[in-house]
């Protein structure tokens, strides 16, 4: 499943995507491991041997936010390993979430006795919480305590099914949102950002519930075959006795049905977006947080009143996805991208829908803010010095489509 993996190893992909323009050959920052501890390359192998999407993109951030990244997807990792792993009984489980914020500041502390793919995340936390201690206060504040608010949440629904939309909202905020948020503040405390990032906790949130809200939608099928449930039982229960019900052929109306009231419900965190997104200056940054929402705004386009999301796998062409990346590089060409694929969706809604008004207003509103700043794709604002940047986001979005799995991935649910 992991693309990257099959196209070689980042750095390969690095060298993959030198090329000239206009005589100047542009290059994508690599890595300076001479200059790197020990235990802290090891860090970076962990992060190529369990990232599914953002390996490289990490590694082409600016300055020692790049380390910071780095070790907070890990101990994410870690923490979303231990939520996982199924042969973790509860009665140990629920105080380790809890508590694993703690274990950063414990060099000691390590965990051997998980059967997750990625346990050696646990099985070497020692190597990871090493290099957190190592990090700038300011970092480590942000991380431990994100940490120990994710712990708390994954605790909460361990055993707690998905009932309202609030509540939808709150599992996504824990597993997702507070990715965001997390990320946001890291920016801030890096200086490549301003402070407004890192504070308006709103709009970093409704970043992470919009990926989220995402890949829940998109993998009904998947879960359902894994015996989870994170469709909000508030909206499915209109369309069916049991939320398993919709993938039977006969009730493929109304599970369409539901698909699109919760995809009209996730659309209307794109206005978010667009100011989370305006605010940040870093070209790094902005790259690492734009390919995302322009893969989940193709992904919801991808899956609206489509009924193979029920039967199967929705995903997006490679060669869309690669101009997506190639364009994705500023704001106004974000909302040119969101503005294609939300008039996609508004092409195909059923008269017939019940969440058809709803639908056709959150894209009206989606519209208004995407032209009304004359956000017109040209590729003349693609500075030369991230072209080549692009070009690596762009191998990167087919590692993103064909994960078809759960982060805290990317840091997602489960990924």
């Amino acid at each position: 499943m992991d693309i990257l993996r099959s196209l070689g190893h980042p750095e390969e992909i690095y060298n993959l995507f030198r090329f000239k323009m206009g005589g100047c050959r542009a290059v994508m920052p690599k890595l300076n491991r001479d200059t790197m501890s020990e235990s802290l390359q090891t860090c970076y192998r962990y992060l190529n041997e369990t990232s599914r999407s953002f390996a490289a993109v990490i590694q082409a951030l600016d300055g020692e936010l790049r380390h910071a990244v780095c070790i907070f997807y890990l101990v994410l990792r870690a923490l979303d390993t231990v939520e996982d792993d199924m042969t973790i009984n509860l009665e140990t489980k629920i105080p380790m979430l809890h508590n694993f914020h703690t274990y950063l500041y414990d060099t000691e502390w390590k965990f051997t006795e998980s059967k997750e793919k990625d346990r050696q995340v646990l099985e070497d936390f020692p190597t990871i919480s090493l290099e957190f201690q190592n990090l700038a206060m300011v970092y480590q504040e942000v991380i431990a305590d994100i940490c120990h608010k994710m712990g708390v949440g994954m605790a909460e629904f361990l055993e707690k099914k998905v009932e309202s939309l609030n509540e939808w909202d709150k599992y996504c905020h824990y597993v997702a949102g507070l990715v965001g948020i997390g990320l946001s503040r890291l920016f801030s405390a890096s200086e490549l950002e301003d402070p407004i990032v890192g504070q308006d906790t709103q709009l970093a949130n409704s970043m992470g519930l919009f990926l989220q809200k995402t890949n829940i939608i998109r993998d009904y099928l998947e879960d359902q075959l894994d015996g989870r449930e994170f469709w909000p039982k508030e909206v499915w229960s209109k369309y069916g006795k049991k939320l398993s019900d919709l993938a039977k052929p006969e009730n493929i109306v109304p599970a369409v049905q539901c698909l699109n009231e919760l995809i009209t419900n996730a659309l209307q965190h794109v206005p978010d977006v667009f100011t989370y997104l305006s605010r940040l200056k870093n070209q790094s940054v902005f790259n690492f947080c734009a390919i995302p929402q322009v893969m989940a705004i193709a992904t919801l386009a991808a899956c609206y009143n489509n009924q193979q999301v029920f039967k199967g796998v929705v995903k997006i062409r490679k060669g869309q996805a690669v101009t997506m990346m190639m364009d994705s590089t500023n704001i106004e060409a974000v909302k040119a991208i969101m503005f294609q694929y939300t008039e996609e969706i508004y092409q195909k809604i059923p008269l017939t829908d019940p969440s058809s008004g709803r639908t056709q207003h959150i894209i009206f509103s989606i519209r208004n803010l995407s032209i009304s700043s004359g956000s017109a794709v040209s590729r003349n604002y693609l500075s030369r010095i991230y072209l080549s940047c692009a070009m690596l986001l762009a191998a990167l979005s087919y590692q993103y489509l064909s994960n078809v799995s759960p982060v805290s991935e990317e840091i997602q649910r489960g990924q």
